[in-house]
């Protein structure tokens, strides 16, 4: 589960110029059950979990906690923009800071909608809790992700080692005020 606080949720649907960022729906299942058992989507992140696993295991509104956003695409599902306090288990420097975290299908890939629904969520954010910096973890190997981690903003904190692998902790500091 997510703790934002006092943020109300779920929001207003968010519209960049291509994408939907929304509240889960039933019709989302599908494309949950597929971000979740795509070895593609989980290179870099432990692997994908057995379809039959997720098929028990995934409510039937699957996603629906405040920061967990879907996004959507000509009215389908192409991934979800996560953030989330960062846990304890997480790196010391990163605990309590709100944590952002995505996952795209494959077909959504390379075109920019990552970035999009990302900054999307961040602008969110940033309304709404003015001042909050956010942190994002990725493993070094990850070069689209660490790519997408600079266009946002995010500067490297430490690099560690976990799961067998380099690891990155960027951090995007508080927004400025707008006067």
């Amino acid at each position: 589960m997510s703790d934002l606080g006092p943020v109300a949720w779920p929001p207003e649907p968010i519209r960049t110029d291509r994408l939907l960022l929304r509240e889960s729906e039933v019709r989302d299942r599908a494309a949950f059950l597929g971000l979740l058992a795509s070895p593609q989507v989980h290179t870099y992140l432990g692997g994908p979990r057995p379809r039959e696993e997720l098929e028990r295991e995934t409510p039937g509104v699957p996603g629906r906690w405040p920061g967990c956003f879907v996004v959507e695409l000509d009215g389908a599902m192409i991934g979800q923009v996560l953030l989330r306090r960062a846990p304890e288990h997480q790196r010391p420097a990163a605990v309590g800071m709100v944590d952002l975290g995505y996952l795209f299908l494959p077909r959504a890939w390379g075109r920019g909608y990552a970035a999009e629904a990302c900054a999307a969520a961040l602008d969110w954010l940033d309304g709404v809790l003015p001042g909050e910096p956010v942190v994002l973890t990725t493993q070094t190997a990850n070069t689209a992700s660490m790519r997408l981690a600079a266009k946002l903003g995010f500067g490297e904190v430490e690099r560690f080692r976990a799961w067998d692998a380099e690891q990155w902790l960027g951090l995007r500091p508080p927004a400025a005020p707008s006067d």
